[in-house]
């Protein structure tokens, strides 16, 4: 539902409010409503994303070449004048492009702990930074939890959104660094690793629905946990499922899960993941259990049907089952799913 003073000016006359209510309630309403998407911002984020890549997937062998404490001039000369910058906006009430810097302070700092363990003799001479993105290896996990620590003062102080694209990232990467690090290098260990990325994804969508929650605000901070922790969840999944029919039909169950947790949530990353296992599941029912079967797509269909009826009948009587749905869950999940609607 979409509202304007002029409504509220209209209410007033029709003796609805007291006309003296009209200017403090649009004031209170403008100040909860999210920030529309206009063209500004576009240059906001692509701007700041450019910024970003500089420092981190585009970074050369250039600098590295002067040494560590180079790399720790580097990224304090881009951290500090961002960080007033973003100071700056904060105060002038420019949210997006402030809560941009913020978010480029967080990605310099791998780079700024990368190099004071240079300048220090603390690193592998081998490793360099530009494998930072690229290679899973144990010894970043003290960049990912240098990032994390910044990141959360970051997310402290300006309270946007945006900052949790690099945390979540950071939380990814992690998993995958975590793995090896806890397996060792053994290409045998390869079953573990997926089972530290299941788990890990599942830890993450977990954080990123405790931020739901506790969220009061009409601002969505925990868009990129559920992303990257669905993500990383259904990765793990779909490799440790193998050809076992018991594994398939826990896997097809499990995105049934997905599905349903996406549309009770609003989440679109769950109802797409959701989707593409169940299609995943369907194909291998016809390429390798029911093969040569002719009543196997005819079977598929009348499902297909059915599950359209089945659509037709809640948007039927949607308004009652929905109250009734909702009665049955706690207050917290009620009052979550009345801020998304």
């Amino acid at each position: 539902m979409k509202i304007d003073r002029q409504q509220l000016e209209q209410a007033a006359r029709r003796g609805l409010l007291h006309a003296e209510q009209v200017a403090p309630l649009w004031q209170f309403l403008e100040q909860g409503a999210p920030a529309g998407f206009r063209f500004a911002h576009v240059l906001y984020y692509l701007g700041g994303l450019i910024a970003i890549g500089a420092m981190t997937l585009f970074m050369t062998l250039g600098w590295q070449q002067y040494g560590g404490w180079a790399l720790v001039g580097l990224g304090l000369l881009y951290a500090l004048p961002a960080l007033a910058l973003a100071e700056g906006l904060q105060r002038r009430r420019l949210w997006v492009p402030s809560g941009i810097l913020a978010a480029l302070v967080i990605c310099l700092t791998p780079l700024t702990v990368y190099g004071l363990q240079v300048a220090l003799g603390w690193w592998d001479p081998d490793l360099d930074y530009r494998q930072y993105h690229r290679l899973i290896h144990g010894r970043w996990l003290s960049l990912e939890l240098a990032t994390l620590a910044v990141g959360a003062l970051m997310l402290w102080r300006y309270r946007q959104p945006f900052l949790l694209l690099p945390l979540a990232a950071t939380l990814w990467y992690m998993s995958m660094d975590l793995s090896l690090w806890l397996g060792g290098r053994d290409v045998a260990n390869w079953e573990f690793r997926q089972w530290v990325s299941l788990w890990f994804g599942l830890l993450m969508v977990l954080l990123a629905f405790w931020v739901d929650i506790r969220n009061q605000s009409r601002r969505d901070f925990a868009f990129w946990l559920y992303l990257f922790g669905a993500i990383t969840f259904w990765g793990g999944l779909c490799l440790l499922t193998d050809n076992g029919g018991g594994e398939r039909l826990l896997f097809l169950l499990v995105n049934l899960l997905m599905i349903a947790t996406g549309t009770l949530l609003a989440r679109r990353v769950f109802v797409a993941l959701g989707g593409l296992g169940l299609a995943w599941y369907l194909g291998w029912l016809a390429w390798e259990v029911f093969a040569d079967s002719l009543l196997f797509p005819l079977a598929l269909t009348a499902i297909g049907l059915a599950v359209m009826g089945l659509g037709i009948l809640w948007q039927r009587h949607q308004q009652q089952l929905t109250e009734r749905l909702q009665r049955q869950l706690p207050a917290a999940l009620r009052a979550l799913l009345a801020r998304r609607e």
